[in-house]
């Protein structure tokens, strides 16, 4: 499952290739292992899709942009090296030097957004370590937006919208977490307390069923990770994803606002952490400022647009819809 934005929950359906496989480039050894260097193969610097794959990519995103500019959404850019990282307990980072690669533009554009930017959306690459596969490269590229005064509900009818203007599709099947547990598994999400069982019982049970266009909304509260928890049920988190033959492509919020539940979320994460053995990042102090200032009430969605183009063009691989992938960069 491709954690398009924060989940906050694992995935523990891992792909044959290898979800957490070590993709750190290593020397490639001689049979004898004694450490020669290997001449690379003479066909490497040949990219990994076609170039008529290349152009429909290119009209992809041609169209992405006419979408959003007849809706009047800005177009932005934030940086690809920031200062700070995401504290998520499952997202790992590249650094570099005293910087990190980003996993996602969401906190520059919330900042934008607390400094009255209006609606908003980039597409831009985003690199998470440790993710490669089938459905999975460390570099990727992202479709991400928001909408102040929107709802989950609300952006869910604009992504409906979009992907049907991409994909000549129908309307998207809506189901809540809860229905779609109920349905497939016969039980209830939002009182069960092991969110990893929870994970796999959807992997395995519930995504070969999401035939289509699915949107899945109304998550448990556990799994909250930056979005709102329901005024009037506390039991769930207002966060929808989007399905599309049982992949999931994109992972949206009615997004958190108040500054002081989003740093406890954060303290929370780095525990985790920590009693996992694993990199703390420090919390993003110009992003709780940001908040503390007052971000808009919103909705934000991020979109895989590399598992996008698979559904679009048929391809069974990432390698296929990207120039060069991980191993030919």
């Amino acid at each position: 499952m491709f954690l398009v934005r924060s989940h906050n929950t694992p995935s523990p359906s891992l792909s044959p290739e290898g979800r957490g496989e070590q993709i750190t480039p290593s020397p490639n050894l001689s049979p004898k292992g004694r450490g020669e260097q290997v001449a690379p193969s003479p066909n490497l610097w040949k990219p990994t899709a076609t170039i008529e794959t290349l152009r429909q990519r290119a009209d992809l995103l041609d169209r992405i942009r006419t979408f959003f500019n007849k809706r009047r959404v800005l177009e932005v850019e934030t940086p690809l090296l920031s200062q700070h990282t995401v504290t998520d307990r499952y997202i790992d980072s590249f650094s570099v030097e005293n910087y990190y690669l980003q996993t996602s533009p969401e906190y520059a554009m919330k900042r934008l957004l607390a400094a009255n930017s209006g609606p908003i959306f980039q597409i831009t690459k985003a690199f998470r370590k440790e993710e490669c596969g089938r459905q999975h490269n460390p570099e990727f590229t992202l479709l991400e937006w928001y909408r102040p005064g929107f709802t989950h509900h609300d952006l869910m009818d604009e992504m409906d919208q979009l992907l049907g203007l991409l994909l000549n599709a129908q309307k998207a099947q809506r189901s809540t977490y809860a229905e779609l547990f109920e349905k497939y598994c016969g039980i209830d999400p939002l009182t069960h307390d092991n969110t990893t069982e929870l994970q796999l019982l959807f992997s395995e049970k519930i995504e070969p069923n999401l035939k289509g266009v699915n949107f899945v909304y109304d998550y448990p509260a556990k799994q909250a990770a930056l979005s709102k928890i329901n005024k009037t049920n506390p039991l769930v988190a207002e966060r929808f994803e989007v399905y599309i033959d049982g992949i999931e492509i994109a992972n949206g919020f009615h997004e958190l606002t108040d500054a002081e539940e989003q740093q406890q979320r954060f303290k929370a994460d780095q525990t985790y952490r920590n009693e996992n053995n694993k990199l703390i990042p420090e919390i993003d102090t110009r992003f709780i400022n940001a908040l503390e200032a007052g971000l808009p009430d919103c909705a934000g969605v991020a979109l895989g647009i590399d598992r996008l183009m698979m559904y679009l063009t048929q391809k069974k691989a990432i390698t296929e819809v990207i120039a060069f992938d991980w191993k030919q960069a």
